[in-house]
């Protein structure tokens, strides 16, 4: 029994690494408007501005003055979902969503370089209406982790530079989701509110080679962070049998990020076209399972839940250009691929994400030698993905019904950045 009752609260500690973003599974890709431009191609070798501390800490090296960017993109995610087995089950369960980020790096001398980096990795927000079909699977999440980078990077010779920068990661979320009382002699639904927080500390490391004078490779990991998330699992609006679960217990949840390993290319083709390709690689695998262990529960019966994710490694590619309009203007565009590392078998309706293409267009205006100001914009349409959840019994009896639909997702992405140079 203790398997069972609480797989519909197993399922928000699950839904912590989803997000509908740019990036697929649980990364988001917006720490640098500069690279969305040309749908993050080249991310690891472009070296473009003072942004380049996520991207590749080597690229450090590259800038010769003082760089200061702040910056924001905005996520406008629309959801039709299709062939509901519930009567209610309205899409668009994503609100408008920001993602800030901001940038300093300096020279310390000729080979060293310092940088200080304040972005968000990863984020989810996903409101379904209050009647939603699927509500017993998920009804609200709002997760997001907060990374603090500072880098150093070291230019070895005059080809190549390397650059390493540990992460100081914040993350915490409120998730909810409802059971079924009418199905145990109760009327309504219970409520299941989750909250939770933890800090951890990761790194990333990189190396950046100039091949030739206009060809450069830079090759980027960054590391697997593990979380031991603390808080709370609240339990109320229990009628019939569900009610001897009111209540609130202290929470754990053991969690690990992937690592990821990004590689790409930059060529100048000349002195105005630009040419970037780029992979990246995540270790998905690592997401085979999620146990919450809670304490105090009612006769010991959910002291200990798991559930199986079964998800797989994932490759993306991306290819974009740039041109060098003139000294003040330079255009972007890019194109990018990204496999989900879920499938139809294990999608839940709070990660109900399918493959994904991304095409994305962006500009960069530099007014004087000291400032630049970036704008992209980039359009998310994922392949349809089926979700089908099975229902969830206690004691024999169907307390959280089952749901299944097809999923259409798309986004639009707008961001802007302020690059200042001194």
């Amino acid at each position: 029994m203790k398997n069972v009752w609480f797989k519909t609260t197993l399922a928000l500690a699950v839904s912590a690494i989803s997000t509908h973003s740019l990036g697929n599974g649980i990364a988001i890709n917006e720490q640098s408007v500069s690279g969305m431009g040309t749908a993050f191609a080249g991310r690891a070798s472009a070296a473009q501005d003072a942004s380049t501390l996520y991207g590749n800490p080597a690229g450090l090296a590259k800038l010769k003055r003082t760089e200061v960017i702040a910056g924001m993109a905005m996520i406008d995610a629309k959801v039709d979902i299709d062939h509901s087995s519930a009567a209610t089950s309205e899409g668009d369960m994503v609100p408008l969503a920001s993602v800030p980020f901001g940038y300093i790096a300096t020279p310390l001398n000729e080979d060293w370089h310092f940088g200080l980096g304040l972005y968000v990795p990863y984020a989810l927000i996903s409101d379904y209406e209050k009647g939603f079909g699927g509500r017993y699977k998920g009804q609200y999440s709002k997760v997001q982790v907060i990374t603090l980078q500072p880098t150093l990077s070291y230019q070895i010779n005059d080809r190549v530079s390397v650059g390493f920068g540990p992460t100081f990661n914040k993350i915490d979320g409120k998730l909810t989701s409802k059971l079924d009382n009418s199905a145990v002699g109760g009327t309504g639904d219970t409520d299941i509110n989750i909250k939770g927080d933890d800090t951890a500390v990761g790194y990333n490391v990189g190396v950046l080679v100039d091949v030739t004078d206009k060809l450069a490779w830079g090759l980027t990991y960054h590391s697997k962070v593990d979380y031991t998330l603390e808080g709370r699992t609240k339990v109320s609006g229990g009628d019939g049998l569900t009610a001897l679960f009111n209540g609130q217990y202290d929470a754990q949840l053991d969690f690990t990020t992937p690592e990821s390993v990004d590689t790409s290319v930059t060529y100048k083709l000349d002195d105005k076209w630009t040419l970037y390709g780029g992979a990246t690689w995540t270790r998905w695998s690592r997401l085979q399972a999620i146990i919450v262990e809670n304490q105090g529960t009612p006769a010991g019966l959910l002291d200990e839940v798991s559930e199986e994710l079964k998800w797989k490694d994932t490759w993306g590619f991306a290819v974009g250009t740039s041109y060098q309009l003139n000294p003040q203007w330079v255009l972007r565009t890019g194109f990018a691929i990204d496999a989900a590392p879920t499938a139809n078998d294990n999608r839940t309706v709070r990660i109900p994400v399918g493959n994904r293409k991304v095409f994305s267009l962006g500009a960069g205006w530099s007014p004087t030698a000291d400032m630049t100001i970036d704008v992209a914009y980039s359009y998310l349409r994922e392949n349809e993905a089926k979700v089908n959840q099975e229902a969830t019994e206690l004691a024999g009896v169907e307390i959280a019904p089952g749901y299944s639909a097809t999923y259409n997702n798309s986004a639009h992405g707008l961001g802007a950045q302020v690059t200042y140079r001194f």
